[in-house]
């Protein structure tokens, strides 16, 4: 159950990360969940992408585990 908890919460960050990096990069005041964060569009983006990468590296990990 541990293992299915993970991958669904990496799930839902790949899908958070991506999405919001898609949306900055097409609007770029559109901030989306990140509004409050300083630093302009590259460490928006940054934190996107990173979001991206983790929710992607955990839901892997959990989906080898439940196999």
């Amino acid at each position: 159950m541990r293992h299915v908890t993970t991958l669904i919460i990496g799930m839902l960050l790949l899908v958070l990360g991506a999405q919001g990096a898609i949306r900055l990069l097409a609007d770029h005041d559109n901030a989306g969940l990140l509004a409050w964060l300083p630093g302009g569009i590259a460490v928006r983006l940054a934190c996107y992408a990173v979001v991206a990468v983790l929710g992607a590296s955990l839901a892997g990990w959990g989906g080898k585990k439940v196999k």
